[in-house]
């Protein structure tokens, strides 16, 4: 197996780990007092060494992939255990937990793989191998969404994307791509010969003028001098090779590239028309204002829902919205400017608010409504439906160029975490930086 190979099953997560291991490994390990390791205020056992040992070796053989050498298993292994206890040292920091809903989830997707209809029957089956097993494996599953959503939260905020960042990427050819965008282009090659270029010039020249493609490779075309020349009709820039379609994606339409050197001879291409993917994005969006009411450490959550209410009952005696906002509402954001959020997209609005705002008709105020947030009262003045397409594209392109950012972050954050971590290797035959 080649070492790149490995080290990417070394990587995996260990919630990738649980979930693809048979639940016999895990369920066979038996525990162990030996010490193999100290990393900052915790310990790795012998027994977490083994079973990590055997969910590796049970995912290389499931690949059908070479076992490596013992010692060299070993090694990689703790190490992998060094690096997960240096993060779950972070998640007791930032005290990142997993919610009941999404580790019962995940337990129960392991059931199911391993053939439990149930979490219930799950643990009876888990617990009848060896006591304890199905807390064990609760407890490994719930660190690992823990060590995800701690990953997200750390490696996403080390991602800088500048606007310039966006606009480059979308007007790349992958960037056009992901738009769906397509292109109209002409093609003409010049096959390799002393004189290509220049003949691939004067192609250029009447390709600037003329869109009769065959015209004018039959024009240049001589028993010495081979010269091809397509209109390839409308296609995504994805379908066109890299190194053409990085030329063509900055064209303005009825321009010319420059003429593109290569093996096989002298290429240019015209951009004959563009347009773009035809899925528009049109949302409604709601003029709303609220006021917001908070409890807090002179607000008792029972005095907030009164003052809510009594605001209410001012409101529907004819009182001005505006004033309200701005004399009682703690959202001192929009408080300032009569309680007006301006127009509201949704997804934007914690839900218990946007469902508030869907269900409030034009120029109606709605009854006071409880969010995480305290106790509103909301209007709508005004809808309207919003083309949000370069928003939305905006906003794919940040996520693309995230995710391509994120596996580098995430190894360069990993290195942070191990180099700073305090670790002390008990088993000279498992510290490398003694041999």
């Amino acid at each position: 197996m080649k070492t790149k190979q490995l080290k990417q099953i070394f990587k995996a997560s260990a919630l990738a780990l649980c979930l693809s291991t048979s639940v016999s490994v895990f369920a066979a390990a038996q525990p162990k007092d030996e010490i193999v390791a100290v990393v900052d205020n915790s310990v790795i056992l012998r027994s977490d060494l083994d079973q990590s040992i055997a969910e590796i070796t049970h995912q290389l053989q499931a690949k059908k992939q070479t076992i490596p050498p013992t010692e060299y298993l070993q090694q990689q292994a703790l190490e992998q255990l060094i690096t997960r206890q240096a993060q779950l040292e972070q998640v007791k920091r930032y005290n990142v937990k997993a919610d009941e809903k999404s580790l019962n989830e995940a337990v129960l997707k392991v059931a199911k793989d391993a053939g439990s209809p149930s979490l219930e029957a799950f643990q009876q089956k888990l617990d009848a191998v060896a006591p304890n097993t199905y807390a064990g494996l609760r407890a490994r599953i719930a660190e690992d969404i823990a060590l995800q959503r701690l990953r997200q939260q750390l490696v996403t905020s080390r991602i800088q994307i500048s606007d310039q960042d966006v606009k480059n990427f979308l007007s790349s050819p992958q960037g056009q791509a992901a738009l769906g965008n397509q292109v109209h282009v002409l093609h003409v090659r010049v096959a390799s010969s002393d004189n290509a270029v220049k003949i691939a010039e004067d192609i250029r020249k009447e390709l600037a003028a003329s869109n009769d493609v065959k015209a004018i490779t039959s024009k240049y075309s001589t028993k010495d001098i081979k010269v091809d020349g397509a209109d390839m009709g409308f296609r995504n820039l994805s379908d066109i090779p890299d190194e053409l379609a990085a030329r063509v994606a900055p064209l303005q339409v009825g321009q010319t590239t420059e003429l593109i050197s290569v093996r096989d001879g002298v290429h240019v291409l015209k951009l004959v028309d563009r347009k773009g993917g035809e899925q528009k994005a049109i949302v409604p969006q709601y003029q709303t204002r609220h006021i917001l009411i908070q409890p807090s450490e002179v607000v008792s959550p029972e005095n907030a829902k009164q003052m809510i209410d009594s605001l209410y009952i001012r409101l529907q005696k004819g009182e001005d919205f505006a004033v309200l906002a701005s004399t009682f509402s703690n959202d001192t954001g929009s408080a300032a400017n009569g309680g007006s959020l301006g127009w509201v997209s949704p997804g934007v609005m914690v839900p218990e608010f946007e469902a508030m705002m869907k269900s409030t008709a034009k120029g109606e105020i709605s009854k006071p409504f409880q969010s995480q947030f305290g106790w509103h009262i909301l209007q709508v003045t005004d809808t309207r439906q919003q083309d949000m397409t370069h928003e939305v594209q905006e906003r794919m392109a940040r996520q693309i160029l995230g995710e391509r950012q994120f596996d580098t972050e995430l190894d360069s954050w990993l290195r942070e975490i191990r180099n700073n971590a305090y670790v002390e290797i008990k088993d000279p035959a498992l510290d490398r930086k003694k041999k």
